[in-house]
């Protein structure tokens, strides 16, 4: 099992910068993606950025060239950057872990994200 634990959410002004922290315990060994989702309310869940276990990345046409996904291999923990925040990006983040075994998919509780304009 896989224990994924976000942070970092809160409010800023639009123009501003947060950076969410996805902490990952468990069993993460066959752990092949790590990925960042919101969903607004009243809208469905879309996924935001991707880091695979190569350390490739992939981005949202929504927001890319202003979040920037990465990883710490020795804190087990994924961060989200976000910069140049609008107020279309409040919404719910949540991390997500993807393994490449059963039980494959795991999520956490979600982080509030607030931008006002």
């Amino acid at each position: 099992q896989v224990q994924v634990v976000e942070s970092g959410g809160g409010l800023v002004q639009a123009g501003g910068s947060l950076r969410l922290s996805c902490a990952i315990s468990g069993d993460n060994y066959f752990i092949d993606r790590t990925s960042w989702y919101r969903q607004a309310p009243g809208k469905q869940r879309e996924s935001v950025a991707d880091i695979w276990r190569s350390g490739s990345t992939v981005y949202s046409d929504s927001v890319k060239g202003r979040f920037t996904i990465s990883r710490d291999n020795a804190e087990n923990t994924v961060y989200l950057q976000m910069n140049s925040l609008q107020p279309e990006d409040t919404a719910v983040y949540y991390c997500n872990v993807n393994r490449v075994i059963e039980p494959s998919d795991f999520w956490g509780q979600g982080t509030q994200v607030t931008v006002s304009s």
